[in-house]
C-alpha cells in the first residue's frame, strides 16, 4: 500500500504532465503481461510519448480544473494514460497498432489539442499520415509549380536548339 505522501507526489507529478500536454489517450487493460507492458511502453516512448498506469481516483484528482478532467472523471477498471506534447497522430498509430496485436488494450477516451474525442475518432486519427508525411506532401505541392515553370522554360530552349541543329545539318544555316 502506498503512503499518503507518495500518493500526493504521484498526483502532483501527473498534474504537471497533464498541464503541459494537449494530447492524451485513456486506455484500459486487463491481464497485460509484463512483457506486453514493456513492449507497449517501448512503442509509446518510440514516438515521443509517455505511458503510465494510474489509480482512477488519483487521475481524477490530478486532472481537476484541467481540460482532461472530463476524460478522467468516473473511470472504472484498470486505467493507463498515454500522452505526448508532440505528434498525436504518431502516438495514436502506435497505440492502435499495439491494440490490434494485443486486444487486452482498449481505448476509453482521448483528447487532441485540448478537446475530447470519441474512441472511434482515435482510430481515424491513427489513419492520418504522420506530421512528416504531411510536411513532405506540402513541400511537394509548393515545389510543383516552380518545377513545371522550369520544365516549360527549358523546353522552349531545347526546341530552339533542335531547330537550329536541324538547319545546320541540312545546311540551311552556316555555322
Amino acid at each position: 500500500m502506498k503512503k499518503r505522501s507518495d500518493k500526493h507526489q504521484e498526483v502532483a507529478s501527473l498534474r504537471r504532465d497533464l498541464e503541459q500536454t494537449r494530447h492524451l489517450f485513456v486506455a484500459g487493460f486487463e491481464k497485460l503481461t509484463v512483457a506486453q507492458d514493456f513492449e507497449l511502453r517501448r512503442a509509446v516512448r518510440g514516438v515521443g510519448g509517455r505511458y503510465s498506469v494510474i489509480k482512477n481516483s488519483l487521475a481524477e484528482k490530478a486532472a481537476e480544473g484541467l481540460p482532461a478532467a472530463s476524460l478522467l472523471k468516473g473511470l472504472a477498471g484498470m486505467t493507463s494514460l498515454a500522452y505526448t506534447m508532440a505528434d498525436p497522430v504518431a502516438l495514436a498509430k502506435a497505440l492502435t497498432t499495439y491494440a490490434k496485436n494485443n486486444p487486452v488494450l482498449t481505448f476509453k477516451a482521448g483528447m487532441v489539442e485540448g478537446r475530447a474525442i470519441e474512441v472511434i475518432d482515435i482510430a481515424q486519427l491513427a489513419g492520418l499520415p504522420s506530421r512528416e508525411e504531411m510536411l513532405a506532401k506540402l513541400l511537394f505541392l509548393i515545389q510543383a509549380p516552380a518545377r513545371r515553370l522550369v520544365s516549360v522554360l527549358s523546353g522552349a530552349g531545347r526546341h530552339l536548339a533542335v531547330v537550329i541543329n536541324r538547319g545546320v545539318k541540312e545546311e540551311r544555316f552556316s555555322a
